[in-house]
């Protein structure tokens, strides 16, 4: 695609290429951020001069005691436990979707939120898509850095355009029919009155 920032990343020549990206675009708990400071630094070998910054996750576990960087995720990082509990120091975490079709990072997210219990800022970032995001905020994402080419104000109408969902999620621990089970009918309450 001529034009993408994440072109370059793909298949860098050598380190020189391999530059700091910052999203134009930002949705923060479905609402349209008004600036981003963050940049995403795909160098697993250096600190990026431009703070604040996610980077490689072997380069944020060197850097820790740096504030002003927060693990990036690739897609296949395996979580484990110990790992998750280093995580849980973060106050960010960023989530690299190499492709739209590659959904780990959707597991990943929701692993970090219902079985780690991660409570920090959780970000989609890379090819993120209008489509996805939606099912991005359902599996425990906070925020998500659009692409380049997608539309602020359609991300805003397509995260908040399904009002009532069946199956259970992050926000929503139980299915639709659990819900309607435990609250009463509203026929019912009127009956009554």
């Amino acid at each position: 695609m001529p034009g993408n920032p994440l072109a370059a990343l793909a298949s860098p020549t050598d380190e020189t290429d391999i530059v700091p990206i910052c999203a134009d675009h930002l949705i923060v708990n479905g609402e349209l951020a008004k600036a981003n400071a963050w940049c995403v630094s795909y160098d697993e070998a250096t600190l990026p001069a431009q703070r604040p910054a996610f980077v490689p996750l072997a380069l944020w576990q060197a850097h820790r005691a740096d504030e002003q960087v927060a693990p990036l995720l690739v897609s296949d990082t395996l979580l484990s436990p110990e790992m998750a509990a280093e995580l849980g120091r973060a106050s960010a975490i960023a989530i690299d979707f190499p492709t739209f079709t590659d959904g780990r990072g959707y597991t990943l997210a929701r692993l970090l939120r219902e079985r780690f219990g991660y409570q920090g800022e959780i970000r989609a970032v890379g090819d993120v898509l209008v489509d996805q995001l939606d099912y991005m905020r359902r599996c425990g994402f906070s925020a998500m850095a659009l692409r380049h080419d997608q539309d602020p104000e359609d991300a805003l109408r397509a995260i908040n355009a399904i009002s009532v969902r069946y199956q259970p999620d992050v926000e929503l621990r139980q299915a639709l029919f659990e819900r309607r089970q435990t609250q009463p009918d509203e026929r019912e309450i009127l009956a009554c009155s």
